[in-house]
């Protein structure tokens, strides 16, 4: 005669967490600049302290460990273990970057990347990555970096500040690594539309027509986890570096505040936009059906 499951015999939701920060890259891979930061070792592993202290088991990569290797090979085990009802937690913190987009037909149109130390890791790879997660699982993404080159923004940002550190790479360095490397990051494009059975539905794109979160679902297509991104910055603005933290980081801190923050995703990030200069607005966006994710507390397990 089956029993009902008890307390004891419910198994409970499991939790892993990735944190990247990145002080510098190779200049290798970047054709001789070295994009150097100061605060991006520091949000990693004040995100990761976030996440041991709610139960999670993280994985910090910084700097020289951040590459491209580690972290896909990082977010593949996670989809591996986790299951519906599960959380896996992602931030980074680091240079954002562009390159141009083969796989759509606007001339203009680039990829946004996330400048890894030994290279580029591409919003394309970084969507069908998070697609293999299974059904039901919650991600949650912070990201402290730039997104520039997207299809939302016909002017550059403007400079930042006397004295601060942007967390952009320069788009002169950005076109002399992808021509540098341009076989490579073709090549990355064209295996992620392969793999994923035909072209790959940009976030980008989507992104640049968000109105509600519905409508970033109905453009993306079938998606099985759930996920949260709240970015540094909006596709028009920089996110800046700090002496402790990134200017995003930090603020997410203080509303944070040690755990006594207790509003839902929607509140947390509308503290933390209220508390950032005009020229730098947090950015909240969803893929897949969010309603019951987005009213929970933040990094609850």
């Amino acid at each position: 005669m089956a029993t009902k499951p008890t307390a004891a015999t419910t198994s409970k939701a499991r939790a892993l967490s990735l944190h990247i920060g990145l002080n510098a890259v190779s200049t290798a891979a970047y054709e001789g600049w070295g994009g150097p930061l100061a605060a991006c070792e520091f949000d990693a592993n004040d995100m990761a302290a976030i996440a041991k202290s709610k139960g999670m088991k993280p994985t910090v990569l910084l700097t020289k460990k951040a590459t491209r290797a580690n972290t896909l090979a990082g977010m593949r085990s996670a989809a591996r273990s986790l299951k519906a009802g599960d959380l896996f937690f992602m931030s980074y913190s680091g240079h954002g970057g562009q390159m141009p987009d083969i796989d759509h037909e606007e001339p203009d149109h680039k990829d946004e990347t996330w400048c890894l130390y030994d290279g580029q890791l591409i919003d394309d790879e970084l969507y069908f990555a998070l697609s293999k997660f299974a059904s039901g699982v919650r991600i949650l993404v912070l990201s402290d970096s730039c997104h520039s080159g997207s299809v939302t923004r016909g002017m550059p940002p403007p400079p930042p500040p006397p004295g601060q550190r942007v967390k952009l790479m320069p788009e002169a360095v950005a076109m002399r690594v992808y021509g540098a490397h341009q076989a490579f990051y073709d090549k990355l494009q064209r295996d992620v539309a392969k793999a994923a059975g035909g072209a790959v539905v940009d976030p980008d794109a989507a992104l640049a027509q968000v109105g509600a979160a519905a409508q970033a679902t109905a453009l993306v297509g079938s998606f099985k986890p759930t996920v949260v991104l709240i970015s540094g910055c909006q596709d028009n603005q920089t996110s800046m570096d700090g002496d402790h933290n990134g200017a995003f980081t930090e603020q997410l801190l203080k509303v944070w505040n040690r755990g006594a923050f207790t509003g839902t995703y929607g509140n947390f990030h509308a503290r933390i936009k209220a508390a950032m200069p005009p020229s730098q607005s947090p950015n909240l966006f969803v893929l897949g059906k969010a309603t019951r994710f987005l009213a929970q507390t933040p990094f609850a397990v």
